[in-house]
C-alpha cells in the first residue's frame, strides 16, 4: 500500500488526466506562481510563438510593477525571473533564437527598475541577471545577430550599469561580437570617455555628501564613475583579445603599485610567457613598508620565481609565507614539491609551528582547512582560555568538525561561545547559546576526563551562579 501512495510520476499517472487537471486547478488556486507555470505549459502546446508571447507579457508586467520588494518577496521574484529565463533559453531559443535574444534583453532591461524597488536580497537577484548575461551571449551567437547593432547594445548596457550587473557581459558576448564587434565597443567607450562634461554653475552643484576636503558634488561623482566604467570595460576587452600591454596601459601608474593590481598584471604577463616583466611588475610594490603582503601577490611571486627557473627561491618563499600567515595554500604547494618522505617531516614541522602560533584562531582555521582535526583538538584543549567566542564565522564550524571524535575540544569551543553570549548580555544570541549548552550535555557522557576544566554539571552550576537572573536564556533550555 505504501508504494502505491508514494508521490512519484508513475503513481500520479494512475489518477487519470481529468482528475489530475482538477487537482492542479485546486492546488494552483491562490498561487500566482503556480498559475503562471501552468499557463506557460499550456502555451507550450501551441509552439514557441505562444510561449514567447506569454514570456513577453510577464516581463512587461514585472516592468510595470511599482511596489517595494522587501526581503520576503525576493525569493518569489527570483523564482519568477528564473522561470522566464529558463523558458527563454531552453524553449524559445531552440526554435527562434532571434526572438529569444529580444526576450533575454527585455529581461536584462528589468534590472534597474527591480533594484530601485529592492533593498534586500540584491545579491541573489544579481546572480540571476549575471546568468542572463551569459545566456544572452550564447543566444546572440546562435542567432547570428548583426555585429554593429549588437555592439551598440552592449555599449549602452555597460554605459548604464548602475548596479554592477554587466561585469561579465563583454566576455559573454565575445563569440557573437568577434574582433570587429569588440573594436566597435572599444571605440564607443573611448568616444564616451572623451565627451566634454557639462559644467554647471558653482551655485547649481548638487551636494550629495561631505568629505575631509569639503562638499562632494553629484556631477563630480558621475565623472569619476564614468572614467572607472570605461577603464574596467576596456580592460575586459583587452583580456578577451589577449592584449596584455593594453590591459597594463589602462592601469594608472599609482594603481600599479597596489599589490593586488600588480599581481593581476603579473598573472597576465606569465600567461603570455613574459616572466621577467611579471617579476618587474611585482617589484613596483613597496614590500618593505608592508608586514604581510596579500595572498594574491604572494602566489604571483612564487609563480614568477618558478617561471624564471628559481625553484629553490620559490620554495623558501612559500615556507616563509606559511610561517608568517599559516595560509594552507602555501604549505600544500611547498609539500607537493618535496621528495617522498621529506613531505611527512615538513608537515610535522608545520603542525608544530601552528601549535605555537600567536593567533590561536588563525591556527585553528589552518587545521580546519587542512584538515587536521586531531591537531585542532590538541590546540583547543591546550589553549582554551584564548578562544574568542564572538568569532561566529569560525567557532560553529570548528565545533562541528570536532564533535564526533573530539568531544572535549568541541565542548570547549561551544563553552567559549556560551560564555561570550552571557558575559556580554547578547540576548539576541540566547537561543544559540542554549543550543550550544544542550550540545555540551550530549557530549558529556563521551568525555572520560575533563582535565583541569569543570565537568558539565559543574560548568552549568557555575553558569547559574553567574547568570542565574538571565531568565531569557534559561527559559530556552529543555
Amino acid at each position: 500500500m505504501a508504494a502505491k501512495t508514494t508521490l512519484n510520476a508513475k503513481n500520479l499517472e494512475s489518477l487519470g488526466a481529468q482528475r489530475l487537471a482538477v487537482l492542479l486547478i485546486e492546488i494552483s488556486t491562490g498561487s500566482a506562481a503556480h498559475k503562471r507555470r501552468l499557463r506557460m505549459e499550456l502555451a507550450g502546446n501551441h509552439g514557441s510563438v505562444e510561449i514567447a508571447r506569454e514570456v513577453r507579457k510577464r516581463l512587461a508586467s514585472i516592468a510595470r510593477a511599482r511596489t517595494f520588494i522587501n526581503w520576503h518577496k525576493v525569493k518569489a521574484l527570483k523564482s519568477d525571473l528564473e522561470t522566464q529565463r529558463k523558458t527563454i533559453t531552453e524553449t524559445v531559443a531552440a526554435d527562434n533564437p532571434e526572438e529569444a535574444f529580444e526576450l533575454i534583453w527585455q529581461l536584462l532591461a528589468l534590472a534597474d527598475s527591480i533594484f530601485e524597488r529592492s533593498k534586500a536580497g540584491s545579491e541573489s537577484l544579481i546572480q540571476s541577471f549575471q546568468q542572463a548575461c551569459e545566456d544572452a551571449g550564447v543566444i546572440a551567437a546562435s542567432a547570428k545577430i548583426e555585429i554593429a547593432p549588437l555592439a551598440d547594445r552592449v555599449f549602452r548596457a555597460v554605459q548604464n550599469d548602475g548596479y554592477g550587473l554587466y561585469e561579465n557581459l563583454i566576455a559573454a558576448m565575445t563569440p557573437a561580437l568577434g574582433h570587429a564587434g569588440l573594436d566597435r565597443v572599444k571605440n564607443l567607450l573611448v568616444q564616451w570617455s572623451e565627451e566634454p562634461e557639462d559644467k554647471p554653475a558653482e551655485d547649481k552643484h548638487e551636494v550629495i555628501g561631505w568629505g575631509s576636503a569639503g562638499p562632494i558634488y553629484e556631477d563630480e561623482i558621475y565623472a569619476t564613475s564614468r572614467e572607472l566604467t570605461v577603464r574596467i570595460a576596456l580592460q575586459e576587452i583587452a583580456d578577451v583579445q589577449g592584449d596584455v600591454d593594453a590591459y597594463i596601459a589602462l592601469q594608472p601608474a599609482e594603481t600599479r603599485k597596489v599589490p593586488t593590481v600588480a599581481a593581476e598584471i603579473a598573472d597576465r604577463l606569465l600567461k603570455a610567457g613574459r616572466a621577467k616583466e611579471a617579476f618587474d611588475a611585482l617589484g613596483e610594490v613597496d614590500t618593505r613598508s608592508r608586514g604581510d603582503m596579500p595572498l594574491e601577490w604572494q602566489l604571483a611571486h612564487v609563480a614568477t620565481l618558478e617561471a624564471l627557473g628559481r625553484a629553490d627561491e620559490a620554495q623558501a618563499y612559500r615556507w616563509a609565507c606559511f610561517e608568517q600567515s599559516l595560509h594552507h595554500q602555501h604549505l600544500k604547494a611547498f609539500l607537493k614539491r618535496l621528495p617522498d618522505f621529506d613531505d611527512i617531516e615538513a608537515e610535522e614541522k608545520a603542525f608544530a609551528h601552528a601549535q605555537a602560533f600567536p593567533d590561536i584562531h588563525r591556527a585553528l582555521a589552518f587545521y580546519l582547512n587542512w584538515p587536521a582535526p586531531a591537531e585542532a583538538a590538541k590546540l583547543v584543549i591546550r589553549r582554551k582560555a584564548e578562544l574568542d567566542g564572538d568569532l561566529y564565522e569560525l567557532m560553529p564550524p570548528a565545533a562541528e568538525a570536532l564533535a564526533e571524535k573530539h568531544p572535549l575540544a568541541a565542548t570547549f569551543v561551544l563553552r567559549s561561545m556560551i560564555d561570550f553570549t552571557l558575559d556580554s548580555g547578547r540576548s539576541s544570541r540566547y537561543k544559540y547559546a542554549a543550543r550550544h549548552l544542550a550540545d555540551c550535555a550530549s557530549f558529556a557522557p563521551h568525555i572520560d576526563d575533563f582535565g583541569n576544566a569543570k565537568s558539565h554539571d559543574a560548568y552549568v552550576a557555575d553558569l547559574k551562579r553567574r547568570h542565574g537572573k538571565k531568565h531569557g536564556f534559561w527559559s530556552l533550555l529543555p
